[in-house]
């Protein structure tokens, strides 16, 4: 038998997947790429995905940790840039990236050219996957989802009878959602979220509803170096573990939880709930350091930059050379982006208020709306200089009543 390697998470369609290419004739060797989303905690949920993994009948299950990975080339840059794709969503798909390349590494290990995904014809994720597989080696793909699309319009209807009919459970979460889980947050798609209605309480992972957020304010302390996030209160922490305590802090308080429709690659719409109380924390607080430090035509120019980083990683592009160039871009600036930022929160939402830095650019002799070390002529001849092209326009050309008597 041929040996394929499925990129494997042990939900509906990757579940799927296993018994379906076991029937086409393939040995299965099921990897699932931690990216820091294992439900149940880091040990027991690892050992519940091998134990369904090796029920569905793969022949080898491999765990691989891609947690690092996912803050330090997805995370890191995102907060750098500081936008959301359409400004709204913090890109919590882009794990993808780093289960693809461990994925690959432990094919080339067992000496096969053939890789199989649980990606549907109707989503961005396909694109992520497929786009990648080929920028990084010479792979046959495997899509057993998008097979059975050909001969079956209710996809994950069928995917539940044939595991049904094999002896396999399917819980009854998996049947009515399709639920993502990694470092940066979680997403929910499909029951009533595809139909445009307001999620079920219960599709929640993450963050609490207001009736359970606790009654007295959190206030803590993100310091970071070059526009990384490196300690919390003090405390330094590697990445992850620093990101996760947000998660859980923020969390409590029902931070970063939103509902999203989005123009998908593909070009349908998507509409997810998602939730991401760390990195929306964590995002507000690396904004007010950094605007309090870059110049003005810093800030006005580093967003569009950032969009376009955005973009390349929500569409597949993860390898396209202008992400790297644009990527190098960013980390330019933030040079002296280093300090420490206090967030507060009594639930909804986290605020900035206080920003503590050695390179803020702050006037010794001047505050806005306060002091100068400017005359008011100095200042009057300034605004006349600065306005005089479109006052002269309005006086030659008047458009709309504008211009003089």
């Amino acid at each position: 038998m041929s040996c394929v390697v499925l990129a494997f998470s042990g939900g509906l369609d990757t579940s799927f997947c296993v018994p379906y290419l076991r029937e086409q004739g393939y040995d299965v060797v099921t990897v699932y790429v931690d990216t820091g989303g294992v439900a149940g905690g880091d040990r027991d949920g690892r050992q519940e995905i091998e134990r369904r993994a090796v029920e569905l009948g793969a022949v080898e299950h491999v765990t691989v940790d891609g947690g690092d990975e996912v803050w330090r080339d997805v995370v890191v840059p995102l907060v750098w840039g500081g936008q959301f794709y359409q400004g709204q969503y913090p890109l919590l798909v882009s794990d993808r990236y780093v289960i693809v390349k461990k994925a690959l590494e432990i094919a080339r290990a067992r000496g096969t050219r053939l890789f199989a995904h649980g990606c549907t014809a109707m989503g961005n994720d396909q694109v992520r996957f497929d786009v990648t597989v080929r920028a990084l080696g010479d792979f046959e793909i495997l899509a057993p989802i998008r097979e059975i699309q050909a001969r079956h319009k209710a996809v994950r209807k069928y995917e539940r009878r044939f595991l049904e009919e094999r002896g396999f459970a399917v819980s009854t979460k998996a049947a009515r959602y399709t639920v993502n889980q990694n470092l940066l947050g979680a997403t929910m798609s499909g029951a009533e979220i595809d139909d445009w209605m307001a999620p079920d309480a219960g599709t929640y992972q993450l963050t609490a509803p207001p009736e359970r957020w606790p009654r007295s304010r959190l206030t803590l302390r993100v310091g970071f170096e070059r526009g990384e996030a490196v300690s919390v209160d003090g405390e330094r922490l590697a990445g992850p573990a620093l990101l996760g305590r947000l998660h859980a802090a923020f969390g409590a308080y029902g931070v970063g939880r939103g509902i999203y429709t989005g123009d998908t690659t593909i070009g349908l719409k998507g509409r997810i709930v998602f939730e991401s109380p760390g990195l929306v924390a964590l995002a507000a607080a690396h904004r007010a350091l950094e605007e309090a430090i870059l110049s003005a035509h810093q800030n006005a120019f580093k967003p569009i930059v950032a969009a376009k980083w955005v973009e390349l990683v929500y569409k597949g592009f993860f390898y396209e050379p202008l992400r790297r160039d644009v990527e190098r871009y960013l980390e330019s600036s933030q040079e002296f982006v280093t300090g420490v930022v206090t967030l507060e929160t009594s639930g909804g939402q986290a605020l900035a208020t206080a920003v503590d830095s050695p390179h803020l650019l702050r006037s010794k002799t001047s505050t806005y709306a306060q002091s100068a070390d400017w005359s008011a002529a100095d200042a009057e001849g300034f605004i006349k200089l600065l306005g005089q092209s479109s006052i002269l326009s309005a006086s030659v050309n008047p458009v709309n009543g504008a211009g003089r008597a």
